[in-house]
């Protein structure tokens, strides 16, 4: 009998702890959810020409997407906008695996913005002129943050996040 009741404690033991093994993948709703995560540095020299050396910020931000349709082959799905006059950079995310159960993603995205002259993400802008990505003396410094979205295939879109604050050097 002592036994038996041993046995019946060992195989409950046991159930209770497979049970606490065994989890449910996370439920998230199908919008995706974004967090800004940081800036690798907040001041950067303005795009001029090739003698400015180039500089990158590196954007960081956390997404979490319930259905799993983040990211396309095909089309525009990141979108920046710039704090001083609304314009609005474009990016795309790739499609993202789906790694273990359910359908769920979640993770990290960054995005690569390099002061080239080329790109010209970092010009600044000076009040009451058309002037831009010239050398300031009487401006030495200009300030511009982004708000993030994203967009999923279904067309769903995340939150708005904004950036803290990017010093551009105008000098």
């Amino acid at each position: 009998m002592k036994n038996s009741a041993s046995y019946l404690m060992f195989f409950a033991w046991l159930g209770i702890l497979f049970l606490s093994t065994c989890s449910k993948p996370p439920v998230y709703p199908p919008e995706p959810i974004i967090e800004f995560a940081g800036l690798n540095q907040n001041a950067i020299e303005q795009s001029r020409d090739a003698s400015i050396p180039l500089d990158t910020i590196e954007i960081r931000f956390t997404f979490t997407d319930g259905d799993g349709d983040l990211g396309s082959e095909d089309s525009i799905n990141i979108f920046l906008e710039d704090s001083r006059d609304g314009t609005i950079q474009l990016f795309k995310i790739n499609p993202i695996p789906k790694l273990g159960a359910g359908d769920a993603l979640t993770g990290e995205i960054k995005i690569l913005l390099t002061n080239s002259p080329i790109t010209r993400y970092f010009c600044c802008t000076f009040p009451n002129t058309n002037l831009t990505c010239l050398p300031s003396k009487q401006y030495p410094t200009d300030t511009l943050s982004y708000q993030i979205q994203i967009r999923d295939r279904a067309g769903n879109w995340s939150n708005k996040i904004r950036t803290d604050p990017i010093s551009i050097l105008c000098n």
